[in-house]
């Protein structure tokens, strides 16, 4: 597979397809949330979300957004290079947050209660060949 531009339309369908594949239902807790995640300091100087909506476990919707953006149970921002290191699975994402590299908009007990499910899902988009 050709290494795809990380938060392109392509790397958006690729992780779409490999998480509704890969995890299932009970792997998800049959969690209901929605994430959205703001991405500063992109390389071509834009700021980007990626949303995520999970209802009863299983991905509904993933997709990178700009203006006006959807609300969220989480919104989570920071730079690009630390949420790409997140979803390179090179860090942590509960490390992330608890060193301040992100700031979490939500419910921070819940949220810290979720990051193993998180980095589950981060290390299946881990295996997306793609450009940062």
């Amino acid at each position: 597979m050709t290494a795809m531009k990380y938060l392109s339309p392509d790397w958006t369908t690729e992780a779409n397809k490999r998480l509704r594949e890969q995890l299932t239902a009970a792997e998800m807790k049959f969690l209901t949330s929605s994430m959205l995640t703001l991405y500063h300091h992109c390389p071509d100087g834009r700021e980007r979300a990626l949303y995520f909506k999970i209802e009863n476990g299983v991905f509904t919707e993933i997709s990178v957004r700009e203006p006006p953006l959807p609300q969220a149970e989480f919104v989570i921002s920071g730079d690009y290079s630390t949420f790409a290191k997140i979803t390179r699975a090179q860090l942590g994402s509960r490390v992330a947050l608890l060193n301040g590299k992100l700031r979490l908009t939500g419910n921070m007990v819940k949220a810290l209660m979720l990051t193993p499910i998180v980095d589950r899902f981060n290390k299946i988009l881990a295996e997306i060949p793609c450009e940062y």
